[in-house]
């Protein structure tokens, strides 16, 4: 059964920086496109970012471009979203996917993600 779990959310001042974890078990995590997304209050889950299977290549949506880093270690199963200068409009709740397809494109619409973790709270306070 693929697991998806995130952690390392939390509460910070605006450009302060934080560093979110996603551990995935059940799943061959090499053979996985991955993905960030986040959801804010009364709004639509948005794409973040996507890493490829072998982490060569990277996708972000444009408001994250140069303060945000995705990056995954195929060893420990992880996939991480390095987020700095933090802005009020960065809060939301943040989850990670998985797609098994094997496309080379990395998918930016969530109805790509097969597999999704539960979500952690970003709070970015101003």
């Amino acid at each position: 059964q693929v697991q998806l779990v995130e952690s390392g959310g939390g509460l910070v001042q605006a450009g302060g920086s934080l560093r979110l974890s996603c551990a995935a078990s059940g799943v061959t995590f090499s053979s996985y496109t991955m993905g960030w997304f986040r959801q804010a209050p009364g709004k639509e889950r948005k794409f973040v970012a996507a890493i490829s299977r072998n982490g060569g290549n990277t996708v972000y949506t444009d408001s994250v471009k140069g303060h945000f880093t995705i990056s995954r270690d195929n060893a420990e199963n992880t996939v991480a979203l390095q987020m700095n200068s933090l802005k009020p409009e960065d809060t939301a709740v943040y989850y990670c996917a998985a797609d098994r397809s094997l496309s080379s494109r990395l998918p930016t619409t969530g109805a790509l993600y097969q597999y999704w973790g539960q979500g952690t709270q970003v709070t970015v306070s101003s």
